[in-house]
Parts: structure tokens; C-alpha cells; sequence
């Protein structure tokens, strides 16, 4: 059982980690930037500066990704079409 649920929630995790840092800068940036001082600011905008970079980054390589599949899907060929969810029909 300890198997099943590991393997599935890893993936998982992995997969969703990204909508979570962005629940994460929206729900505390307030808190985080807003509010007036108080003890624990200093570690939740470290919190915040985080989520925001990896949430940036992980937007800057799913944007290069698509940019670089959907420009050359085509002269991949069938590498291309395995790579695809759905294949389009036409000349390319």
C-alpha cells in the first residue's frame, strides 16, 4: 500500500508543485508585502520570493517547450506525432 500511494503522489506532487507555488504568491503576498512589520514578515516573503521564481521559471520552460514543439512537430516527424496528443490533420 505504502508502494502505491508513494508512486502516485510523487508524480503528482510534481506535477501540481507549480499551481501551488502560485496559490502560495497569490493567497500571501499580502501578508507578505502589504501588512505592517511583524516577526515573521522577513521568512514569509522569503516563502513568497521563492514560490514566485520557481513559478517563473517553471512558466519560462513550459512556455520555450511549446514554442519549440509546436514549431518543429512537423520536420519531427514520427518522433513528432509520438510526442503528440492529438495529430492534426493537413499538410504541414
Amino acid at each position: 500500500m505504502f508502494f502505491l500511494t508513494s508512486f502516485f503522489h510523487l508524480p503528482a506532487g510534481f506535477a501540481l508543485l507549480p499551481f501551488l507555488w502560485l496559490v502560495n504568491v497569490v493567497w500571501f503576498f499580502r501578508e507578505a508585502f502589504v501588512k505592517p512589520a511583524y516577526t515573521e514578515q522577513s521568512q514569509i516573503k522569503t516563502y513568497v520570493k521563492r514560490s514566485g521564481m520557481g513559478l517563473l521559471f517553471w512558466v519560462a520552460v513550459l512556455t520555450t517547450w511549446i514554442t519549440i514543439f509546436q514549431h518543429f512537430r512537423a520536420e519531427w516527424g514520427a518522433m513528432g506525432d509520438y510526442l503528440s496528443f492529438t495529430i492534426p490533420l493537413g499538410i504541414p
